[in-house]
């Protein structure tokens, strides 16, 4: 069953597993909203609970701005990912962004937890910004004209496999690309434990505007950064290289190393239609494998605004993801 609500639309969503529970985060907005496009601005991050990834309990609300003033997180508090701490916390990543900036500057932010549940902010919440050497190497101010927002957002942070520290991987974009669907990118910072980040440069620029909701895991050999986009952020050299119809939806990038160097995967874009199906997926080693959760989408005029039944994915011998619709699965 879908985890839906019957006054509330989710989309973005993260999953983390303790003991043989999974506990997944969701943004949510209301739908007296009547516009789904208002759903951005009107953000709080919901919790729940599974077994399965597909029977969910829902625990209410769990994280939202701060409401006390003219905090740098005062007006969103969008998409991240959570994980445990060598200090036995919880940690929570997230994007957030200001009133007093029209929320069109995305910056970083760090909460902890003793029950995944119960969320404080790690001094005013603010863990990482476009500041210091390496800022040069992002679209670091609101390029107007060019593009929509300074992003900045989606962290996924991850423990660092060559040793103690802690690496986290965010949407970003690049400065002095003159096509702006050719400036998308997968920011990088270090951190030797999860309290202090350094900025690092981009690991990967190009071939869509935007790579949202990244999601970086390993499966063998091979290295895996999930990301989603739209058909309207193809750039021209991708429109080239793969000459599919535009879709919208989910993709990947693939490496040897989590640092790379990461190259778009070939073929078919993994999961994508027009008008999509399903956007911000994730890919989970759940109950029944590897498995990719994301939101309904289909467009505004029937936004559908809940999480989708995890469906399967498979990897052939060339490393490539495919995924399998639940009735294929089944046969």
């Amino acid at each position: 069953m879908s985890f839906k609500h019957k006054d509330l639309w989710f989309w973005d969503s993260w999953y983390v597993q303790d003991g043989d529970i999974w506990h997944g985060y969701f943004l949510q907005a209301p739908k007296s909203l009547i516009d789904p496009d208002a759903r951005h601005l009107n953000a709080t991050q919901r919790h729940a609970t599974s077994k399965d990834l597909v029977n969910w309990t829902d625990m209410g609300t769990t994280f939202e701005p701060q409401r006390n003033g003219a905090a740098w997180d005062d007006s969103t508090t969008w998409t991240g990912s959570v994980l445990k701490g060598d200090d036995g916390l919880w940690h929570l990543f997230y994007t957030g962004t200001t009133l007093s900036e029209q929320s069109l500057y995305q910056r970083i932010g760090h909460a902890t937890s003793r029950d995944l549940h119960n969320w404080t902010r790690v001094g005013d919440g603010l863990a990482l910004d476009m500041t210091g050497p390496n800022a040069d190497c992002y679209e670091k101010d609101h390029a107007i004209g060019h593009w929509h927002d300074r992003a900045m957002r989606d962290p996924w942070v991850m423990k660092d496999p060559d040793g103690n520290g802690w690496l986290m991987y965010f949407t970003a974009r690049v400065p002095g690309v003159p096509e702006p669907n050719a400036g998308g990118a997968i920011g990088f910072a270090t951190s030797p434990d999860l309290m202090t980040w350094t900025l690092q440069p981009p690991v990967f620029h190009g071939g869509f505007g935007q790579l949202e909701v990244p999601q970086v895991f390993q499966v063998g050999q091979h290295w895996y950064c999930l990301f989603c986009t739209s058909s309207h952020h193809w750039s021209e050299q991708y429109r080239r290289d793969n000459p599919e119809t535009p879709v919208t939806g989910t993709h990947y990038l693939i490496a040897d190393h989590p640092r790379g160097p990461w190259r778009i995967a070939p073929g078919p874009f993994l999961d994508g239609a027009e008008p999509c199906r399903r956007y911000a997926a994730r890919i989970v080693d759940g109950p029944q494998g590897l498995v990719i959760l994301g939101f309904a989408d289909s467009g505004k005029a029937t936004f559908g605004g809940y999480v989708m039944d995890p469906e399967p994915v498979v990897i052939d011998r060339d490393g490539l993801l495919h995924v399998q619709p639940l009735a294929q699965a089944a046969e």
